[in-house]
Formats: C-alpha cells, structure tokens, sequence
C-alpha cells in the first residue's frame, strides 16, 4: 500500500510515465544512470546468470522520487539504495505490467540522497539477449560457451537498466565462471588472458546499453598487431588471425580519413556459428561469424564494417531506433571509403553496387513507410528497422553529399561531425543542423532534396553509380552463354572474387531449365561452394526450380548456420515451394534447439 502510495504520489506530481524512446520505459532525462557495476556469476548447469548491477545516478531532477529501469523476464529478488556508496538498506521497487514489446518496467523509489541503487536478479530461459550452447553445439565441441547480443533492446534480457541508446554509461564488472573458460566482455580485456574463473573488466568510456557485451567460453587469444588480436576457440584461431590480418591497416586507412581510433584496442571475437548476425560492433571486441572465414579475404569487409562503427555508431549514437540509418548508414559508408583506401576503387564498387542490388530487391517487398530513411518504429520491434534501408539508402545519400561537396571536403566534414559529437547520442535533426552550418552554408544542397531522402519511400533519382567493367564482362559472358553462343568452360572464372560470382548468380534467370542448372554444377560445383554467400544466392536461385542437387548441401547448410542474413531467406523460399515445404518443416525442427533466439523467433513468424 505504501509503495502503491508513493507511485501514485509521483505521477501526480506532474512526472511524465513514459519516456521520449518509445521502446524504453527509463527515466532518463530525469535521473540517469551514469556507471554501471556488474557482479555476476555464470552458472551454464542451470544456465543463467546471478548476481546484481549496481547504477551510480544522476539526478537531473531532484524533485523526482523513482528510476525506472527496463527489464524483460528477468526474476528480481531485491534492490537495495545508497547515499554514500557504503552502506546499503532494502528499497521499495515494483514491476509493472509486462509490454509485449519492451517488457516490463522496474520502478524504484529514491530518497533525496540516494546516490546509487542496486539491483540483484536472476536471468531466466526466456533472456532473447543471451545464447547458451552446451559443448556438442560449439565448434570444438569441448566446453560449454555462452554470449550475449544487446542491440537494440535485448540487453534488458540479462541487465535490467536504462536500455535506451540515448544514455550512455561507463561500467565496471566482475564475471565468476568456470576456471577453465574465459570471459572477454566490451571493455578493458588486456590483462585477462590468466584463466582462474574471475574476470575483472573496465569500460571508462560512456556506452549506449546496447553495446554491453559479454562472452564466455574456451576462448584463446592470438595478437595480430600491437593494437589488434583475435579471440576464438583453438580450431578458428589461426585461421582468424591470417583472414583478420589487414585490421591495422583498415585502422590505419579510418584514422587517416575519419580521426584517431577512439577506443584503444580492437579485438575480435569469432563466435559459434548459431551467432545470429555478421557481426555486432561491441566497442573494443567486434563479435564476429565464422562465416566470414573464407581463406581468402573475400568476405573481410565485414571487419571493415564493424572497425567503422568505432566511429559511426559506438563514438556517434543513435538517440533511438527510429534514428538507426544515423548508425548504420554513416557505417556503410566508412566501411567503403576504408575498402576503397585497403583494396582498390574496383572492390568497393562491386561491393557497392551488390548493396545497392540488394537494396532495390529489399524495398520491392517492404510497405512504402519503411523505405524511407526516417521511418516511426513506435509499437513496432525494433529488430526490424535493420534491413538494407537504413544501411544502404543511408549510404547512398552519403555518397550523393560526397559527390556533391567532393570527396576530400566531406571527409573532412565528417571528421569534424564525429569530433563534435564523441561519445553523444544524437538525432537526425541534430545531424541536418550540424550539415547546414558546417557543409551547407550556402544551401547548395537544397533543403527539399535532403528531406527527399529522409522522409520519402523510395530511393531518389539523384543516384550517381559507379560503373563495373568487371561485372560487365561477366554480365556479356553470362548473355552469350544463355543464348547458346558460347561454353561456361570459356568463363575466366579462376580468378573471380565473392562479388563476381554473386553478380553472376543475381544476374541469371529466375527461370532456368534443368539442362542449364546441370550445365552450371559441372561447371562451377555451386551446390558445393563453401563460401555462405554465393551458396545462399545459388539456393535461393534453384529451390524455387526444385533443383536436386541442393538438397543435401542445404540441409547441412541449416543445420549448421544460424546467420539469420542466410537462413531466413531460405526457409522462406522453401516454405513458398510446396514440393519442399514439409522437408523444411522437419529440417527446422531438427535445426531450431541450434538457433539463436533471435533467429528463432524471425523463423517461427515464417510458420513453418
């Protein structure tokens, strides 16, 4: 009743109940968390994680009686507050209805005085933000391993806080876990190569929750350059550090061009292949897929694309996800300059204009408010703004502003935005002010053109492409074949790159006949390609055309990768396909328990 008392005592004293992210219910512009204190210990038998975080606060506004922190199915046991950071009493706190969506707030009251409250919690199975493999599901299959993915709104799964990329916080944080793993965590992990069960990490740089990271497993690490090294299990390791070995100098080529790298190591960490993503841009260790481990480099501007958000993303944040072209636009446009500096203009225009491809398919099938820069995610999952739009379209209105200004004069432009907004969530408002007054001062770039871009579906008539001469000739080779003028054996296919034979594969008919889906294997083996990107655009080619050769190769393809970029296409090719609907059906069932969360419940939406 008390309790019931002072909530509603808070409300009406006039303190709004719903904070300006529309996916989190903190507080924050009235008191924020500024430094976290974690304390937990990893228990992989029952498989959660116990212990407390500590939040050291800031009171914006006095006046205001409660924090409010964002959790989602986490079991709360007790919260505890502190005037001077000693002495701790038991505090009232409640948690609210649970939101489908953003889970369930957790309010609890503050005193005038009250300097930091802390939280301890249990994690629970239902935690979307952490993935837990016993050992058969690892590559060694040794040790058990466990890893988190935060972004956008999941750290709330395994940390109750201020889940909101509008606050930053620096953190602290202990691991317990067992002596023969090792914990890394996005943070200060130099002096944790000693395995002995207890990790101390340090982050004294503010972070958005989202990048609060952490991993456990019979991790090993091998150093590629005084301020680059790979983490990973023994059987990747080698094979890391030789594919990771141009990191320095993609580091080297972002500091030349965009400012000094801000965040003092970066480190990779190559996790089990159920690892949903490409990568995630964790500030001083990226977490990467094994996918990308080709033997040849091919698949390497990956790396370049999470170096990049060291500085458009994790130094330059998003305020919220309704912002995340801000992030993830400015980052497709890094990774290509940084391409561009490493491995020659050729490469990044093909890899351009394969995005670009991939772009155009991508707003073919999403309504029309989606393909606009700024779209309003408000009620919706945020997990789904991240799709070619914000990556590519951002990208290209980049480049226009590049083409617009020159090259060297929006470089520097964008030195100077990252400089001013280090370490700051931002919007894109502030990002179109900041471009008026230090880029368009004479307003050459009209104003219309810019909210073109920004607010309107679609993508503009201004874009300027590149042209291929590579993908040209494979362009008249591959026409030449289909018209019977010519043999695949004539193809100069030695020495094609990834992006040449993902242009052939996109540039082929929907429509091919058996005869020419043989003549392809004998040639190529393309049901036999090892490399997930171009067996992913050959089985999207031929599961439509129930091709028979596939079927083997897919199946092993889905039992062992659980990248959603690749798996979810699939499924949903073969769930269209009513001839091998009820084989992907039993495929999945078997797959699924391999599956991260989050890839889970994309698939589960497909029905199968």
């Amino acid at each position: 009743m008390l309790l019931l008392y002072w909530l509603c005592g808070s409300a009406v004293a006039g303190t709004p109940l719903q904070a300006p992210d529309p996916h989190s219910f903190a507080n924050y512009k009235q008191v924020r968390s500024r430094h976290l204190v974690l304390n937990l210990a990893v228990d992989f038998t029952r498989q959660k994680l116990t212990g407390y975080v500590e939040h050291q606060l800031e009171r914006a506004d006095p006046a205001v009686q409660r924090l409010v922190l964002d959790t989602r199915h986490l079991k709360i046991t007790a919260v505890t507050a502190s005037n001077d950071g000693v002495h701790w009493q038991n505090t009232p706190y409640l948690l609210g209805i649970t939101d489908n969506l953003k889970g369930q707030p957790l309010t609890i009251q503050l005193q005038p005085a009250t300097q930091a409250v802390r939280v301890y919690y249990q994690t629970t199975p239902q935690a979307s933000g952490l993935q837990w493999l016993t050992a058969d599901q690892t590559s060694e299959k040794k040790q058990p391993f466990l890893f988190s993915q935060s972004q956008p709104i999941h750290a709330r799964s395994w940390l109750p806080l201020q889940d909101t990329p509008a606050n930053r916080v620096t953190y602290q944080a202990e691991i317990q876990t067992l002596p023969e793993l090792l914990a890394v965590m996005s943070a200060d992990n130099s002096a944790n190569t000693k395995r002995d069960g207890l990790y101390h990490f340090d982050m004294p740089q503010p972070v958005p929750s989202y990048l609060i990271a952490l991993a456990v497993g019979d991790l090993h690490f091998k150093a590629m350059s005084a301020d680059t090294g790979v983490y990973a299990e023994k059987i990747w390791l080698d094979k890391a550090s030789i594919e990771f070995a141009d990191t320095q100098k993609m580091m080297d080529a972002a500091n030349r061009l965009f400012g000094q790298y801000p965040w003092k190591r970066y480190d990779l960490l190559v996790l089990p292949s159920s690892f949903p993503f490409g990568g995630m841009e964790n500030p001083r260790l990226s977490f990467v897929t094994p996918t990308i481990i080709t033997g040849d480099k091919s698949l390497i501007s990956l790396v370049a694309h999470e170096l990049a958000h060291s500085w458009s993303g994790n130094l330059v944040t998003n305020a919220s996800w309704n912002d995340v072209w801000l992030n993830e636009g400015f980052t497709n446009y890094v990774e290509n300059r940084i391409m561009q500096q490493v491995y020659g203009q050729s490469r990044a225009d093909m890899e351009l204009l394969l995005n670009v491809q991939a772009l155009r398919d991508r707003i073919r099938q999403l309504p029309p408010a989606d393909t606009r820069l700024q779209p309003d995610f408000t009620g919706r999952d945020p997990d789904d703004a991240f799709h070619q739009v914000p990556y590519v379209k951002g990208q290209l209105l980049l480049n226009t502003l590049a083409q617009h200004f020159g090259q060297q004069k929006f470089d520097e432009f964008l030195r100077r935005y990252f400089a001013e907004f280090a370490f700051q969530s931002i919007d894109s408002s502030a990002f179109i002010e900041f471009f008026s007054a230090e880029l368009n001062q004479q307003q050459s770039f009209s104003e219309a053109s810019l909210e073109q871009w920004l607010y309107q579906p679609g993508l503009s008539g201004e874009i300027l492409l590149p042209t291929s001469d590579t993908f040209r000739r494979i362009s008249a080779g591959q026409q030449q074949w289909l018209r019977g003028e010519t043999s695949l054996s004539l193809l100069a296919t030695n020495q094609w790159s990834v992006h040449e034979w993902l242009h052939f594969i996109e540039q082929l008919p929907r429509q091919l006949s058996p005869q020419q889906l043989n003549e392809l294997e004998m040639a190529f083996s393309l049901s036999q390609s090892s490399n997930a990107e171009i067996f992913t655009a050959w089985a999207k080619l031929v599961i439509p055309l129930n091709h028979p050769q596939i079927i083997q190769p897919l199946r092993q393809f889905l039992l062992s990768v659980g990248r959603q970029k690749f798996i979810v296409p699939l499924y949903t090719e073969l769930k269209a396909n009513p001839q091998w609907r009820s084989w992907a059906a039993q495929v999945y069932r078997e797959a699924r328990p391999g599956y991260h969360p989050l890839a889970q419940q994309q698939l589960d939406r497909l029905g199968l």
